[in-house]
């Protein structure tokens, strides 16, 4: 049995991908887990999945190969086409990026291809066994460490990967590519990403990774991968029908797990994000709760603005809102009635360019007041809280 995870759009699924991880990796390796997430918030379902003998998939590692790993995938995306919708999309980090180049004859749906700093031949595995390859050869079987763990290698392995030659795969491919290789990766060079894009027929594309490293540690990279998955391989789907969103006026927060404190924000189809600064324990992925309250009143005062100018008929050109967010001591406030322990005070900067009069600027300024979220954070709010009713109870 394979352990998987299947990561699914909040709304709508455009379409289905397969996640192949890298060499003795898993599926929650950070490349694998960031850039499923963020395409899951593009509106791609992705498959990610343990290899047999790896994470929490059974097996023995010891008894693995290439092709088992070629196996595994299409076991895989059986498994989707049979539950789901086979997957368009297959993507490989590393290893895998050379495993779902060999399955992609046996996923007849698969419409595009994507390799992340993957080798152009499974044989490359052999350079990071260093002496102990010669041990395999020797007497069938040795133990290796990799990346700090140990690892059972048997010969059947290194027999495996010699003899299979991935870039025939690519020459008949017949499928849209994307390779995405960072420069400076020295686990597997650039050269292989040259090999492998040469290799290919058109259509064919190359993204250069640049700063990242083999295994995409940094949250920036992996999300640029992410977003430029989206991009790419919607050339190859079908136009996304839009769909209402399921529940009207409704907006949905839900943790994306990129971060203690990194939150998704749904509104209909439209999608943000919110966290709070590193020093908050956050990862600086997105505003704050409180950026993001003063957005709304910002938003709401200078729509407010430009409709009644535009009902005056008045010269207004441009508005800009600047506002900040600070506690204060309530004592300080003259018009507060409120004068004990302390208070949250908005600082409202109006910027509003045109011809306009000095009566018309003055009556803006009053009209700002009257605007619906400023009147919400005015006046007492009613806010009722229940929990939501869990699928096994």
């Amino acid at each position: 049995m394979l352990d998987a995870r299947l990561e699914l759009p909040l709304g709508p699924v455009r379409t289905y991908a397969l996640f192949a991880h890298c060499f003795t990796c898993s599926k929650d390796v950070f490349a694998a887990s960031r850039i499923s997430r963020g395409l899951a918030r593009l509106g791609i379902a992705v498959l990610r999945f343990d290899f047999t003998g790896l994470g929490s998939s059974d097996g023995d590692f010891a008894n693995t190969n290439f092709s088992s790993n070629v196996e595994d995938l299409v076991a895989a995306a059986d498994f989707l086409r049979r539950d789901h919708a086979a997957p368009a999309l297959l993507i490989g980090h590393s290893l895998g990026g050379a495993a779902v180049l060999a399955a992609a004859s046996r996923i007849p749906e698969s419409v595009a291809v994507a390799t992340i700093n993957a080798p152009s031949e499974p044989s490359h595995i052999l350079r990071h066994l260093g002496d102990a390859a010669e041990a395999v050869e020797a007497t069938g079987e040795a133990t290796v460490e990799i990346a700090g763990r140990a690892f059972q290698v048997t010969k059947q392995l290194l027999d495996d990967v010699s003899k299979t030659k991935l870039r025939r795969c690519v020459g008949r491919l017949g499928r849209a590519l994307l390779v995405m290789h960072a420069p400076d990766d020295v686990t597997v060079t650039i050269d292989h990403a040259r090999r492998i894009f040469d290799a290919a027929k058109h259509p064919k594309g190359f993204v250069s990774l640049d700063g990242a490293d083999h295994l995409l540690s940094r949250r920036e990279d992996a999300a640029y991968t992410a977003e430029t998955l989206a991009t790419w391989v919607g050339r190859y789907l079908p136009a996304p029908v839009a769909e209402p969103t399921a529940e009207p006026d409704v907006v949905l927060v839900r943790e994306t797990g990129e971060g203690r404190l990194h939150n998704e924000i749904v509104v209909g189809p439209h999608r943000l994000v919110a966290d709070e600064p590193v020093a908050a324990g956050g990862t600086d992925g997105g505003p704050t709760p409180y950026d993001l309250v003063l957005a709304g009143l910002g938003a709401c005062t200078s729509m407010t603005l430009r409709l009644y100018a535009d009902r005056k008929g008045w010269p207004l050109d441009m508005v800009s809102v600047r506002l900040t967010h600070q506690k204060v001591h309530a004592e300080d406030c003259e018009t507060c009635e409120t004068k004990d322990g302390r208070l949250d005070r908005i600082d409202r900067l109006l910027d509003l360019e045109g011809a306009l009069d000095a009566d018309q600027r003055q009556r803006l300024l009053a009209i700002a007041e009257k605007c619906p979220v400023h009147r919400t954070l005015r006046t007492e709010s009613w806010i009722v809280t229940r929990l939501g009713e869990r699928a096994d109870e």
